[in-house]
């Protein structure tokens, strides 16, 4: 089990980039968020964090932990 290893591919990373960028979106900038409750935008806030994060460095802990991954 390697966490410096990557293991995200390119198309993988384009879609955690852009999916995370909406989801901090929503939770920093939609008006009507708060109306889905307090924890609907934390929870797309953290979610949109991690995936950002796990596409900008290529890195999945999921991934390493499971064996596997998406990098050539």
């Amino acid at each position: 089990m390697d966490f410096s290893k990557v293991n995200v591919g390119r198309a993988d990373q384009v879609i955690r980039v852009v999916l995370g960028l909406v989801l901090l979106g929503f939770a920093l900038f939609s008006p009507w968020a708060a109306g889905y409750g307090a924890w609907v935008p934390w929870l797309a806030g953290l979610v949109g964090a991690v995936l950002l994060i796990t596409g900008l460095t290529r890195r999945c802990p999921g991934y390493a932990v499971l064996g596997t991954g998406t990098s050539d």
